[in-house]
């Protein structure tokens, strides 16, 4: 398990946003847990300063997460979802 974050705080009922730790910074579409390891949601975007990165997770249901409450996710730190690339043939 890598810690991911802190949740900094929520909008509407699926939205939180967390505080990553720049060294350890989670891919896009990565799995968040929290700290009984029950699934939360899926990161969706990362932005912000580059010492201290937020990001943006979409809950799967209610957001029921409070504030400065550690985060994890399951593999590699960074890993995220590799996506293939076409070239055009000259």
């Amino acid at each position: 398990m890598n810690m991911v974050g802190r949740a900094i705080s929520t909008f509407g009922k699926r939205t939180l946003i967390i505080r990553c730790d720049a060294a350890q910074l989670p891919g896009l579409y990565t799995d968040v847990l929290d700290r009984t390891m029950k699934p939360v949601g899926k990161i969706v975007d990362i932005f912000g300063n580059v010492k201290a990165p937020l990001a943006t997770v979409i809950c799967r249901d209610r957001c029921t997460i409070r504030p400065d409450e550690k985060l994890f996710s399951k593999g590699q730190a960074g890993a995220g979802r590799e996506r293939r690339v076409y070239r055009k043939r000259a």
